[in-house]
Protein backbone atom coordinates (compact mmCIF):
# COMPACT_ATOMS: atom_id res chain seq x y z
CA UNK A 1 0.00 0.00 0.00
CA UNK A 2 1.65 3.39 -0.85
CA UNK A 3 2.42 5.68 1.92
CA UNK A 4 0.13 8.64 2.44
CA UNK A 5 2.02 11.77 2.31
CA UNK A 6 1.19 14.98 3.43
CA UNK A 7 -0.26 17.90 1.09
CA UNK A 8 -0.66 21.79 1.19
CA UNK A 9 -4.00 21.36 2.74
CA UNK A 10 -6.80 23.87 1.45
CA UNK A 11 -8.33 25.01 4.77
CA UNK A 12 -10.89 26.27 3.04
CA UNK A 13 -11.99 23.03 2.22
CA UNK A 14 -11.15 21.54 5.13
CA UNK A 15 -13.57 23.71 6.67
CA UNK A 16 -16.11 23.33 4.57
CA UNK A 17 -15.73 19.25 3.84
CA UNK A 18 -16.03 18.75 7.13
CA UNK A 19 -18.77 21.60 8.28
CA UNK A 20 -20.66 19.62 5.58
CA UNK A 21 -21.04 16.29 7.13
CA UNK A 22 -21.61 17.72 10.75
CA UNK A 23 -24.08 19.76 9.62
CA UNK A 24 -26.05 17.54 7.82
CA UNK A 25 -26.47 14.93 10.27
CA UNK A 26 -27.57 17.24 12.53
CA UNK A 27 -30.53 18.53 9.93
CA UNK A 28 -31.04 14.77 9.51
CA UNK A 29 -31.62 14.86 13.08
CA UNK A 30 -28.76 12.12 13.66
CA UNK A 31 -27.52 13.87 16.28
CA UNK A 32 -28.58 17.01 18.72
CA UNK A 33 -25.42 18.70 18.56
CA UNK A 34 -22.12 17.82 18.12
CA UNK A 35 -18.92 19.63 18.61
CA UNK A 36 -15.48 18.73 16.62
CA UNK A 37 -11.79 19.75 16.46
CA UNK A 38 -8.55 18.40 14.35
CA UNK A 39 -5.30 19.84 15.20
CA UNK A 40 -1.60 19.00 14.71
CA UNK A 41 0.88 19.95 17.14
CA UNK A 42 0.99 23.41 16.01
CA UNK A 43 -2.37 24.09 16.55
CA UNK A 44 -6.18 23.49 15.03
CA UNK A 45 -6.79 22.85 11.69
CA UNK A 46 -10.46 22.44 11.79
CA UNK A 47 -13.27 23.69 14.58
CA UNK A 48 -16.68 23.42 14.31
CA UNK A 49 -19.85 23.28 16.23
CA UNK A 50 -23.77 22.44 15.03
CA UNK A 51 -27.19 21.88 16.39
CA UNK A 52 -28.43 22.40 20.48
CA UNK A 53 -26.86 21.82 23.59
CA UNK A 54 -30.67 20.44 24.43
CA UNK A 55 -32.62 18.99 21.34
CA UNK A 56 -35.35 22.14 21.05
CA UNK A 57 -34.29 24.29 23.75
CA UNK A 58 -32.37 26.84 20.94
CA UNK A 59 -28.98 26.98 22.68
CA UNK A 60 -26.48 26.52 19.69
CA UNK A 61 -23.80 23.78 20.67
CA UNK A 62 -20.27 25.65 20.59
CA UNK A 63 -16.18 24.34 21.18
CA UNK A 64 -16.78 25.55 24.56
CA UNK A 65 -20.13 23.40 25.24
CA UNK A 66 -19.63 21.79 28.67
CA UNK A 67 -20.12 18.05 27.65
CA UNK A 68 -19.31 14.35 29.63
CA UNK A 69 -17.11 13.22 28.51
CA UNK A 70 -16.62 9.45 30.18
CA UNK A 71 -14.42 6.99 29.71
CA UNK A 72 -11.68 9.48 27.76
CA UNK A 73 -10.91 10.39 31.23
CA UNK A 74 -8.50 7.13 31.43
CA UNK A 75 -6.01 9.06 29.63
CA UNK A 76 -6.10 11.85 31.84
CA UNK A 77 -6.15 9.66 34.71
CA UNK A 78 -2.97 7.57 33.31
CA UNK A 79 -1.64 10.77 32.97
CA UNK A 80 -1.39 11.25 36.37
CA UNK A 81 -0.24 7.76 37.05
CA UNK A 82 2.77 7.99 34.76
CA UNK A 83 3.59 11.27 36.31
CA UNK A 84 3.96 9.83 39.36
CA UNK A 85 5.91 6.91 37.82
CA UNK A 86 8.34 9.46 36.68
CA UNK A 87 8.64 10.78 40.16
CA UNK A 88 9.66 7.25 41.55
CA UNK A 89 6.41 7.40 43.65
CA UNK A 90 4.44 4.67 41.89
CA UNK A 91 6.23 1.89 39.63
CA UNK A 92 4.80 0.58 36.61
CA UNK A 93 5.60 -3.39 37.70
CA UNK A 94 6.22 -3.60 41.34
CA UNK A 95 2.74 -5.04 43.02
CA UNK A 96 0.02 -2.58 42.97
CA UNK A 97 -1.16 -3.84 46.83
CA UNK A 98 2.20 -1.76 48.16
CA UNK A 99 -0.16 1.10 47.30
CA UNK A 100 -4.01 0.02 47.62
CA UNK A 101 -4.04 -2.92 49.72
CA UNK A 102 -7.18 -4.81 48.25
CA UNK A 103 -5.32 -5.33 45.28
CA UNK A 104 -3.38 -7.98 47.20
CA UNK A 105 -6.80 -9.48 48.45
CA UNK A 106 -8.88 -9.82 45.02
CA UNK A 107 -9.25 -13.19 44.10
CA UNK A 108 -10.73 -14.59 41.34
CA UNK A 109 -13.78 -15.35 40.33
CA UNK A 110 -14.66 -18.79 39.02
CA UNK A 111 -18.27 -18.98 39.19
CA UNK A 112 -21.41 -19.56 41.53
CA UNK A 113 -22.13 -22.34 43.28
CA UNK A 114 -25.84 -24.08 43.34
CA UNK A 115 -27.15 -21.87 45.98
CA UNK A 116 -25.65 -18.85 43.96
CA UNK A 117 -22.87 -18.20 46.40
CA UNK A 118 -19.56 -16.69 44.17
CA UNK A 119 -16.86 -19.25 44.22
CA UNK A 120 -13.68 -17.62 44.84
CA UNK A 121 -9.94 -18.34 44.70
CA UNK A 122 -6.55 -16.30 45.13
CA UNK A 123 -4.94 -15.04 42.00
CA UNK A 124 -2.12 -16.80 40.78
CA UNK A 125 0.00 -13.67 39.67
CA UNK A 126 1.11 -10.23 41.17
CA UNK A 127 -1.44 -7.39 40.00
CA UNK A 128 0.63 -4.42 39.12
CA UNK A 129 0.23 -0.89 38.15
CA UNK A 130 0.98 -2.10 34.39
CA UNK A 131 -2.18 -4.30 34.44
CA UNK A 132 -4.16 -2.07 35.19
CA UNK A 133 -3.49 0.79 32.73
CA UNK A 134 -3.69 -1.95 29.99
CA UNK A 135 -7.14 -3.48 31.27
CA UNK A 136 -5.59 -6.78 31.42
CA UNK A 137 -5.68 -7.09 35.80
CA UNK A 138 -8.45 -8.96 35.85
CA UNK A 139 -11.38 -6.40 36.36
CA UNK A 140 -14.41 -5.72 34.07
CA UNK A 141 -17.36 -3.67 34.08
CA UNK A 142 -20.98 -4.04 34.95
CA UNK A 143 -22.42 -3.39 31.64
CA UNK A 144 -20.73 -5.95 29.50
CA UNK A 145 -19.86 -8.60 32.10
CA UNK A 146 -22.67 -11.03 33.24
CA UNK A 147 -20.40 -12.11 36.37
CA UNK A 148 -20.47 -8.51 37.72
CA UNK A 149 -24.54 -8.57 37.89
CA UNK A 150 -24.49 -12.10 39.72
CA UNK A 151 -22.03 -11.25 41.89
CA UNK A 152 -23.28 -7.61 42.87
CA UNK A 153 -26.35 -9.37 43.74
CA UNK A 154 -24.83 -12.22 45.23
CA UNK A 155 -22.44 -10.26 47.92
CA UNK A 156 -24.69 -7.02 48.01
CA UNK A 157 -21.92 -4.92 45.91
CA UNK A 158 -23.47 -1.85 44.70
CA UNK A 159 -23.25 -0.75 41.26
CA UNK A 160 -21.00 1.74 39.45
CA UNK A 161 -23.60 3.65 38.76
CA UNK A 162 -24.02 4.75 42.84
CA UNK A 163 -20.85 6.29 42.62
CA UNK A 164 -20.27 4.82 46.25
CA UNK A 165 -16.49 3.48 46.59
CA UNK A 166 -17.90 0.39 47.69
CA UNK A 167 -18.74 -0.84 43.79
CA UNK A 168 -15.02 -0.72 42.91
CA UNK A 169 -14.97 -4.06 45.75
CA UNK A 170 -15.43 -6.58 42.76
CA UNK A 171 -13.04 -10.13 41.95
CA UNK A 172 -11.22 -10.83 39.25
CA UNK A 173 -12.48 -12.64 36.14
CA UNK A 174 -9.15 -14.07 35.30
CA UNK A 175 -5.63 -13.79 36.38
CA UNK A 176 -3.55 -10.57 36.23
CA UNK A 177 -1.80 -10.02 32.75
CA UNK A 178 -3.63 -13.38 31.58
CA UNK A 179 -5.80 -11.73 29.01
CA UNK A 180 -7.19 -8.00 28.34
CA UNK A 181 -10.88 -7.18 29.35
CA UNK A 182 -12.16 -3.58 29.72
CA UNK A 183 -13.28 -2.75 33.30
CA UNK A 184 -12.45 -0.53 36.54
CA UNK A 185 -8.93 -0.73 35.99
CA UNK A 186 -8.12 2.99 35.91
CA UNK A 187 -10.83 3.77 38.94
CA UNK A 188 -7.99 1.42 40.93
CA UNK A 189 -5.45 3.47 38.88
CA UNK A 190 -6.97 6.79 40.54
CA UNK A 191 -7.06 5.10 44.23
CA UNK A 192 -3.34 4.70 43.80
CA UNK A 193 -2.87 8.19 42.55
CA UNK A 194 -4.75 9.22 45.76
CA UNK A 195 -3.06 7.09 48.02
CA UNK A 196 0.31 8.48 47.05
CA UNK A 197 -0.26 11.87 46.39
CA UNK A 198 -2.49 12.49 49.44
CA UNK A 199 -4.94 14.87 47.39
CA UNK A 200 -8.48 13.80 45.68
CA UNK A 201 -7.85 12.37 42.24
CA UNK A 202 -9.29 15.74 40.97
CA UNK A 203 -7.12 18.16 42.59
CA UNK A 204 -3.92 16.35 41.72
CA UNK A 205 -5.87 16.60 38.16
CA UNK A 206 -6.39 20.40 38.33
CA UNK A 207 -2.82 20.91 40.02
CA UNK A 208 -0.57 18.72 37.86
CA UNK A 209 -2.36 18.47 34.57
CA UNK A 210 -5.62 20.78 33.51
CA UNK A 211 -3.90 24.34 35.07
CA UNK A 212 -0.83 23.95 32.84
CA UNK A 213 -2.18 23.18 30.02
CA UNK A 214 -5.03 25.72 30.18
CA UNK A 215 -7.80 23.01 30.95
CA UNK A 216 -9.84 25.90 32.65
CA UNK A 217 -13.12 23.70 31.56
CA UNK A 218 -12.49 20.78 32.67
CA UNK A 219 -13.28 19.18 36.18
CA UNK A 220 -15.68 16.55 38.28
CA UNK A 221 -17.70 19.61 39.67
CA UNK A 222 -19.72 21.71 37.82
CA UNK A 223 -19.86 25.08 38.77
CA UNK A 224 -22.63 27.60 37.95
CA UNK A 225 -20.51 29.36 34.92
CA UNK A 226 -19.56 25.14 33.48
CA UNK A 227 -23.20 24.62 33.84
CA UNK A 228 -24.55 27.75 32.21
CA UNK A 229 -22.37 26.17 29.18
CA UNK A 230 -23.52 22.05 29.76
CA UNK A 231 -25.35 20.01 27.24
CA UNK A 232 -27.66 17.51 27.84
CA UNK A 233 -27.24 13.43 27.29
CA UNK A 234 -30.25 12.22 25.19
CA UNK A 235 -31.58 9.08 24.69
CA UNK A 236 -31.71 7.09 21.42
CA UNK A 237 -35.09 4.59 21.94
CA UNK A 238 -35.99 1.86 20.38
CA UNK A 239 -37.77 3.59 17.39
CA UNK A 240 -34.37 5.44 16.65
CA UNK A 241 -35.99 8.87 18.03
CA UNK A 242 -33.40 10.76 19.96
CA UNK A 243 -35.24 12.29 24.05
CA UNK A 244 -33.69 14.46 26.20
CA UNK A 245 -32.78 13.35 30.05
CA UNK A 246 -35.87 13.42 32.56
CA UNK A 247 -34.63 16.38 34.58
CA UNK A 248 -36.38 15.04 37.67
CA UNK A 249 -34.13 12.03 37.90
CA UNK A 250 -31.21 13.40 40.20
CA UNK A 251 -27.66 12.12 39.69
CA UNK A 252 -25.88 10.46 42.78
CA UNK A 253 -23.73 12.22 45.33
CA UNK A 254 -20.14 11.42 44.12
CA UNK A 255 -17.99 9.46 46.88
CA UNK A 256 -14.96 9.16 44.68
CA UNK A 257 -13.56 10.91 41.84
CA UNK A 258 -13.69 8.04 39.37
CA UNK A 259 -10.44 7.58 37.47
CA UNK A 260 -11.91 6.01 34.46
CA UNK A 261 -14.78 8.37 33.98
CA UNK A 262 -17.26 11.52 34.97
CA UNK A 263 -14.88 14.34 34.44
CA UNK A 264 -16.75 16.99 32.14
CA UNK A 265 -14.71 18.91 29.55
CA UNK A 266 -15.12 20.65 26.14
CA UNK A 267 -13.37 19.53 22.72
CA UNK A 268 -11.17 22.75 23.39
CA UNK A 269 -10.07 21.59 26.40
CA UNK A 270 -9.72 18.42 25.37
CA UNK A 271 -7.58 19.76 22.28
CA UNK A 272 -4.54 20.59 24.69
CA UNK A 273 -4.35 17.88 26.29
CA UNK A 274 -4.21 15.64 22.68
CA UNK A 275 -1.43 18.65 21.45
CA UNK A 276 0.87 17.83 24.54
CA UNK A 277 0.60 14.31 23.46
CA UNK A 278 1.66 15.11 19.97
CA UNK A 279 4.44 17.42 21.19
CA UNK A 280 5.74 14.72 23.38
CA UNK A 281 4.71 15.57 27.07
CA UNK A 282 5.32 19.57 26.12
CA UNK A 283 2.39 22.28 26.42
CA UNK A 284 2.91 25.86 26.77
CA UNK A 285 2.91 25.78 31.14
CA UNK A 286 6.42 23.47 30.83
CA UNK A 287 6.89 19.89 30.41
CA UNK A 288 3.99 17.53 31.56
CA UNK A 289 5.38 14.29 31.01
CA UNK A 290 8.94 13.06 29.31
CA UNK A 291 9.23 12.37 25.83
CA UNK A 292 10.08 8.88 27.15
CA UNK A 293 7.41 8.42 29.33
CA UNK A 294 4.99 9.23 25.96
CA UNK A 295 6.35 7.03 23.45
CA UNK A 296 6.08 4.46 26.07
CA UNK A 297 2.66 5.21 26.90
CA UNK A 298 1.91 4.92 23.13
CA UNK A 299 2.84 1.74 22.17
CA UNK A 300 1.38 -1.77 22.83
CA UNK A 301 2.30 -2.61 26.62
CA UNK A 302 0.18 -5.88 26.74
CA UNK A 303 2.14 -8.25 25.37
CA UNK A 304 0.74 -10.67 22.80
CA UNK A 305 -2.76 -10.01 24.43
CA UNK A 306 -5.55 -7.98 22.26
CA UNK A 307 -8.36 -6.31 22.52
CA UNK A 308 -11.53 -8.07 22.21
CA UNK A 309 -15.09 -7.41 21.20
CA UNK A 310 -17.85 -6.21 24.34
CA UNK A 311 -20.70 -8.00 24.49
CA UNK A 312 -23.59 -5.38 26.17
CA UNK A 313 -25.72 -6.18 28.85
CA UNK A 314 -27.40 -2.87 29.22
CA UNK A 315 -28.67 -1.53 25.66
CA UNK A 316 -29.71 1.95 27.10
CA UNK A 317 -26.13 2.47 27.82
CA UNK A 318 -24.76 0.32 25.24
CA UNK A 319 -24.61 -1.17 22.03
CA UNK A 320 -22.11 -4.00 21.68
CA UNK A 321 -18.69 -2.20 20.78
CA UNK A 322 -15.87 -3.24 18.50
CA UNK A 323 -13.86 -0.74 17.22
CA UNK A 324 -12.13 -1.26 13.93
CA UNK A 325 -13.48 -4.85 13.36
CA UNK A 326 -11.12 -6.45 11.81
CA UNK A 327 -8.09 -4.71 12.37
CA UNK A 328 -5.86 -6.01 15.23
CA UNK A 329 -5.19 -3.74 18.72
CA UNK A 330 -3.02 -3.50 21.37
CA UNK A 331 -3.39 -1.51 24.88
CA UNK A 332 -1.29 1.07 25.86
CA UNK A 333 -0.46 3.47 29.01
CA UNK A 334 -3.55 3.79 28.42
CA UNK A 335 -5.05 4.12 24.95
CA UNK A 336 -6.27 1.52 22.51
CA UNK A 337 -3.27 1.41 19.63
CA UNK A 338 -4.44 -0.14 15.98
CA UNK A 339 -1.48 -2.28 15.14
CA UNK A 340 -2.66 -1.89 11.23
CA UNK A 341 -3.50 1.27 9.13
CA UNK A 342 -7.17 2.03 10.14
CA UNK A 343 -9.89 2.24 6.97
CA UNK A 344 -10.45 6.12 8.05
CA UNK A 345 -6.12 6.31 7.02
CA UNK A 346 -5.12 6.37 10.72
CA UNK A 347 -1.62 5.41 10.73
CA UNK A 348 -0.33 2.03 12.52
CA UNK A 349 0.45 3.33 15.93
CA UNK A 350 -2.12 5.81 16.67
CA UNK A 351 -3.84 6.05 19.50
CA UNK A 352 -8.00 6.05 19.95
CA UNK A 353 -10.56 5.39 23.30
CA UNK A 354 -14.03 6.67 23.43
CA UNK A 355 -16.87 7.99 26.14
CA UNK A 356 -20.13 6.12 26.69
CA UNK A 357 -21.77 9.36 25.88
CA UNK A 358 -20.63 8.97 22.32
CA UNK A 359 -17.21 11.25 22.91
CA UNK A 360 -14.43 9.78 20.50
CA UNK A 361 -10.97 11.24 19.93
CA UNK A 362 -7.72 9.65 17.83
CA UNK A 363 -4.42 10.82 18.33
CA UNK A 364 -1.67 9.90 15.49
CA UNK A 365 1.69 10.45 16.34
CA UNK A 366 3.49 9.21 12.91
CA UNK A 367 1.43 11.88 10.99
CA UNK A 368 0.62 14.80 13.16
CA UNK A 369 -2.70 14.77 13.52
CA UNK A 370 -5.39 14.27 16.08
CA UNK A 371 -9.26 14.91 16.52
CA UNK A 372 -11.79 15.11 18.76
CA UNK A 373 -15.50 14.59 18.29
CA UNK A 374 -18.25 14.84 20.84
CA UNK A 375 -21.54 14.18 21.05
CA UNK A 376 -24.05 13.66 24.19
CA UNK A 377 -26.07 10.40 23.51
CA UNK A 378 -26.93 6.73 24.61
CA UNK A 379 -26.70 3.98 24.07
CA UNK A 380 -22.51 4.24 23.93
CA UNK A 381 -21.54 3.31 19.99
CA UNK A 382 -24.47 4.74 18.81
CA UNK A 383 -25.99 3.67 14.95
CA UNK A 384 -25.69 7.00 14.09
CA UNK A 385 -23.17 8.95 15.85
CA UNK A 386 -20.58 6.64 15.57
CA UNK A 387 -20.46 6.34 11.82
CA UNK A 388 -20.45 10.31 11.81
CA UNK A 389 -17.44 10.04 13.98
CA UNK A 390 -15.87 7.75 11.48
CA UNK A 391 -16.80 9.78 8.58
CA UNK A 392 -15.48 13.09 10.29
CA UNK A 393 -11.97 11.03 10.82
CA UNK A 394 -12.08 9.99 7.42
CA UNK A 395 -12.42 13.13 6.01
CA UNK A 396 -10.03 14.89 7.82
CA UNK A 397 -7.33 12.15 6.57
CA UNK A 398 -8.63 12.44 2.67
CA UNK A 399 -8.11 16.46 2.99
CA UNK A 400 -4.55 16.36 5.15
CA UNK A 401 -2.75 13.80 2.80
CA UNK A 402 -2.88 11.95 -0.45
Amino acid sequence: MPRLMKKNVNMTELQTSIDRLLQGAVDRGDVPGVAAMVIDGAGRLYQGAFGERLLGGGVAMTLDTVVSIASITKTITATAAMQLVEQGRLSLDDPAAAIVPYLGEVEVLEGFDDKGAPILRPARTTLTLRHLLTHTAGFGYEIWNREYLDYQAAAGVPSLYTLKLAALNMPLLFDPGSRWNYGINIEWTGQMVEAVSGLRLGEYMRDHIFEPLGMASTGYEVGPEMAARQAAVHQRGPDGRLAPPDRDAPAPEPEFDLGGGFLNSTVEDYAKFMTMILNRGSCDGGQILSPETVAMMSVNQMGANRVAPLNSLVPPRSNDVEFLPGVEKGWGLSFMINLKRAPTGRSPGSLFWAGLSNSYFWIDPARNIAGIYSTQIFPFVDELSLPLYLDFEKAAYDAHFE
